[in-house]
């Protein structure tokens, strides 16, 4: 069953509503994976000699970005979803703006970081808006459904990098950035509703703030997925972290880079869009399970090729593609199933859920990004922990049964 806000249906459409967020959601993965191509140029302007420092400019937003998201939800839970989103993108024009300026390799650091705090409302306010109007499997459904859009941008954002660095420059990457912020905040205040109802406002009360970010992580059936998520979100971003020190130089990809890059991350776009298809056919416990068990496989053949196949792409390639792609079956599952028992308190829920998701997830992957040695050995591996890992939190939260359903198929379309 749908729940929607009642001003919302005559304002804005679902597949308006899908792309606009997704949109807003992209603008994340835009700041981290655009200027990907760039690191190497950056990194010798700025001198910085060592070759896993550059990725700091990834992982500093990544942790930052975490961080910021336990704000934005107490806010969103009081004066709306729409205000806190507004508030992300004007911080994201202004930041970006800032990076662009950046004369030295610290402020720079420092610069991303704020970014990445301010931005974090970018992340917890439209998933609580969809909960506002959407859950259960039809929160997964949605979810997926905006999930395939925005994976869109990781997949071709490092060639949009690559472009706009060659005709003007790394700076103008992040220009640009401010650019495509200035358009998402024009859109969002013209058709952008309202969803949180007066029934739903909470007060800025901080036992209350506090009580029910409590409430949302501690909460068994739903601490699992959070925790988990984190995880597997965590092994990707290794893999952003150190995608140009793997691909174009361990494994010879050179200006193919962004292209193979590119390549793998599509697949995350192919599988949300057959998980929207399935996910109320058969629930998104039932795909999610399946889909982390085929993970841990997956992991596994990962492991022996990095051994015996090392510095070979043509076994990378197809298996870091099919890693990508089982994570569309499990990040919108995870994230919704999470959210499913919190209705009255999505914006605290989705704050405290996106902080732990996305700032663990930036640990783990710094980690494993700092771990590169020259080969995809420390990385295999990775995967395959953080998948067991994940599959041992899941069974937590369910006490121990895999693939239940908890939500009926819908007999009806729901729009």
């Amino acid at each position: 069953m749908a729940t929607t806000a009642p001003s919302s249906e005559h304002t804005i459409g679902r597949r308006e509503l899908v792309v606009l967020i997704a949109l807003l959601m992209s603008l994340n993965a835009l700041a981290i994976d655009g200027m990907l191509p760039a690191l190497d140029e950056i990194a010798h302007e700025f001198g910085v000699a060592a070759g896993n420092q550059r990725q700091l400019i990834v992982s500093v937003y990544l942790l930052a970005n975490g961080i910021g998201s336990l704000v934005p939800g107490a806010f969103a839970d009081r004066y709306g979803r729409k205000p806190v989103i507004m508030i992300a993108l004007a911080s994201y024009v202004l930041f970006s703006l800032i990076v662009a300026l950046s004369a030295d390799f610290t402020v720079m650091l420092i610069a991303r970081g704020a970014q990445g705090v301010l931005a974090g409302g970018l992340m917890v306010a439209p998933v609580a808006l969809i909960r506002d109007r959407y859950e259960g499997d039809q929160m997964a459904r949605m979810m997926s459904m905006v999930s395939a859009v925005f994976i869109i941008m990781p997949v071709i954002a490092p060639s949009l990098g690559q472009a706009v660095m060659l005709l003007a420059g790394w700076r103008w990457i992040f220009v640009s950035l401010a650019m495509a912020a200035a358009i998402a905040a024009l859109w969002t205040w013209i058709r952008l509703p309202e969803t949180l109802s007066e029934d739903n406002r909470q007060t800025i009360d901080v036992p209350v703030i506090l009580r029910n970010m409590r409430t949302a992580l501690f909460n068994r059936a739903s601490i699992g997925y959070v925790i988990g998520t984190a995880l597997l979100i965590g092994a990707v971003f290794g893999y952003v972290n150190s995608a140009q020190q793997l691909i174009g130089e361990h494994f010879g990809a050179g200006k193919w880079f962004p292209v193979v890059f590119g390549g793998t991350a599509a697949m995350m776009a192919v599988s949300n869009i057959v998980n929207s298809r399935i996910v109320t056919r058969f629930g998104a416990r039932r795909v999610s399970h399946s889909g982390v068990l085929i993970f841990i496989v997956v992991s596994c053949v990962q492991v022996w090729a990095s051994i015996n196949r090392d510095g070979d792409i043509f076994w990378f390639i197809p298996l870091m593609a099919t890693n990508l792609a089982l994570l569309g079956f499990l990040g919108a599952n995870f994230g919704s199933i999470a959210m499913q028992p919190f209705a009255n308190i999505a914006g605290a829920a989705s704050s405290v859920q996106t902080f732990f998701r996305m700032f663990g997830a930036a640990m783990v992957g710094m980690v494993i990004g700092q771990s590169y040695d020259g080969t995809a050995r420390p990385f295999a591996f990775a995967l395959l922990t953080c998948s067991v890992l994940a599959l041992l939190l899941v069974l937590y939260s369910e006490k121990g049964k895999l693939f239940r359903r908890l939500n009926k198929p819908l007999q009806a379309h729901v729009p």
